[in-house]
């Protein structure tokens, strides 16, 4: 283009320089053809001006683009761009910020772009091993790889000569010939070593004062097979054996335990004295308390608070029949006893699980009871003296223990397990009696139904399994499609029915009978449960259905009507139990896990 355009200059230069001259030869001919006649002058050729065949081209877009590409690889980089539209030189990419110097920086380099003292580091796609590799490979050799080789070009950098004469090897590779000779090397040692163990003095090699001793045992204890493993044991390492199983068997009380953790059993009696004046312990139920009448009435107002858990409380259970001691389960680890009837005071701390107490049980009389805790262990106390009977672990976590209830048979253990299995022990020997395996998920309810010969549990696969006691065959399979986890199962002072709470939140019936069936006509709802074990109970006389929700609120229901009769507003955040006192017709007790045990009146 710029040819064309200097060749139409030419072309108007010449026609400009060629106009005046034709002007003046024109004036010349006619003065000469005034003063001479037309034969007399010579025959003159005129030459016409040269025109371009050429189109004439608009080269104002040409010139705009070029100049716009100079200036894009002339310019600096934008360091805040994402991409860049073409490909930049090395010294655009590290030419300096251009700009004002930043007022913070000494260097001009933003505090946010700083992640070192001298300025910005970028990680780099190497390992650590790989660059030990290559840096002192090139410090031994002469050579390394080089990373920022392309596929087409070098790869290594360094004394090539060297890189060929090693066959690229690194300082972390042996070639095949240096492994063949360190191989003949170590069998010559094994062979020179025989040979030098056959011409020594038995005498010599077994002083260990003599060098023949050092060169039969200069190799590692590690080295090759082992001789032979002792056998029998000296009468002092024999000592030694039965002194440390003793001191274990200590330590552990001889728990007998199964894979569950390992933690100090202690108790703490915070009353004033464990028996009266007349020698009665300090959980004998007072003689005057009986029920005034049979007719329960709901709770309007609290009347006493317990706090002493640090953490959430998880369950309580009353003092059976008297109800004038109420037990709690803690998230701290612990269990406490507290005083209902009279000071209001915790009475004794049972201190043995190292994680929280997931479940608590007293036997018929109260005298003992079970806890169960996350760190997969079972205890057996004593209530009075606060001591561990013994302990029980299968090595998973018990989310529920149950004593069978028959007098007869107070020696019987269930719990539940998170492996979903509910396991039977026999308190008497510790031993394993029998294992219920049928369910899919973890199990989280056992309740004793039908004069105590059968049991049914529900599971985290949302079904009920009903049980004969002892017969691990399951007699009756319950579940629907509608069907919802079931965390807490309690039944109806008449033994007839079972109230489950489900997690969309509502409270099912199912009949105690033969066919264990869901009755349709009552369903109790309006609370929100889903996600909380929240524990679902009766008043005594049957007439009430109560359940703690996940708001902080206890429910009351009527039994007959399925209305809700009252809600209290009882706890921050989850209110996880209630239980109706056995005497005190009015009164309930609630925890919760912000570590209160509240008493409404």
């Amino acid at each position: 283009m710029d040819l064309i355009q200097s060749y139409g200059d030419g072309n108007e230069e010449d026609e400009q320089e060629q106009m005046p001259e034709q002007q003046s030869d024109d004036n010349d001919h006619q003065n000469h053809n005034s003063s001479s006649s037309p034969d007399s002058s010579p025959i003159r050729i005129i030459s016409l001006p040269n025109k371009s065949a050429a189109p004439k081209v608009d080269d104002t877009m040409l010139s705009l683009t070029v100049a716009a590409s100079q200036r894009s690889v002339s310019k600096p980089i934008d360091p805040v761009e994402h991409a860049v539209s073409f490909n930049p030189t090395y010294d655009q990419l590290w030419a300096p910020i251009y700009g004002p110097a930043h007022p913070y920086a000494k260097d001009g380099i933003a505090q946010g772009m700083r992640n070192h003292k001298l300025g910005f580091v970028e990680n780099a796609s190497v390992e650590s091993f790989v660059f030990d590799e290559q840096y002192n490979t090139f410090h031994k050799f002469g050579y390394a790889a080089d990373p920022s080789a392309s596929t087409g070009g070098n790869y290594y950098v360094g004394d090539l000569d060297a890189f060929k004469n090693n066959d690229g090897l690194s300082v972390y590779n042996i070639r095949q010939s240096e492994q063949k000779r360190r191989k003949l090397e170590k069998k010559k040692e094994v062979l020179e070593g025989d040979e030098e163990e056959d011409g020594v003095d038995d005498d010599e090699a077994e002083n260990p004062a003599t060098e023949a001793w050092l060169r039969k045992n200069r190799k590692s204890p590690w080295a090759g097979k082992k001789e032979g493993l002792q056998t029998e044991l000296t009468e002092e390492q024999k000592k030694y054996a039965e002194e440390h199983a003793k001191k274990k068997a200590e330590e552990r009380g001889e728990r007998g335990e199964r894979g569950g953790e390992v933690f100090t059993d202690k108790s703490t009696f915070h009353g004033k004295e464990e028996s009266d004046y007349q020698g009665r312990s300090w959980i004998a139920p007072p003689k005057d308390v009986k029920a005034t009448n049979d007719h329960c009435y709901i709770p309007k107002r609290l009347v006493h608070t317990w706090s002493g858990h640090t953490k959430g409380v998880s369950a309580i259970r009353f003092f059976p029949k008297y109800g004038h001691l109420i037990l709690s389960a803690g998230m701290d680890a612990k269990v406490k006893i507290w005083d209902v009837f009279n000071s209001g005071k915790c009475m004794r701390t049972y201190m043995g699980h190292s994680k929280a107490v997931r479940d608590i049980c007293f036997c018929n009389d109260g005298t003992k009871f079970l806890s169960a805790g996350y760190d997969k262990n079972i205890k057996y106390w004593d209530t009075e003296t606060g001591k561990v009977i013994s302990t029980f672990s299968t090595g998973k976590i018990p989310y529920v223990v149950k004593l069978n209830p028959d007098e007869e048979k107070q020696n019987i253990l269930l719990a539940g397990m998170s492996d979903k299995k509910i396991v039977q022990w026999d308190m008497n020997t510790g031993q394993i009696t029998q294992e219920y395996d049928q369910h899919l998920g973890a199990v989280n309810t056992i309740t004793f139904v039908d004069n105590n010969r059968r049991f049914v549990t529900s599971s985290d696969d949302k079904s009920l399994r009903v049980w004969e006691f002892g017969i691990p065959v399951v007699i009756k399979y319950i579940s629907e499609p509608h069907m919802h986890s079931m965390p807490s199962i309690s039944v109806h002072p008449n033994t007839n029915w079972l109230a489950a709470q489900s997690l969309d939140n509502q409270i099912l019936i199912y009949s105690t009978r033969e066919r264990f069936q869901l009755n349709k006509k009552k369903r109790f709802a309006g609370h929100i449960v889903a996600g909380y074990a929240c524990q679902v109970n009766f008043s005594p006389d049957g007439r009430f259905v109560l359940s703690g929700d996940g708001e902080g609120k206890c429910w009351f229901w009527d039994w007959k009507s399925c209305k809700v009769f009252r809600t209290l507003k009882c706890h921050e955040g989850v209110c996880i139990g209630c239980q109706w006192h056995p005497l005190e017709q009015s009164k309930v007790a609630t925890c919760g896990w912000d570590g209160l045990i509240k008493y409404w009146d």
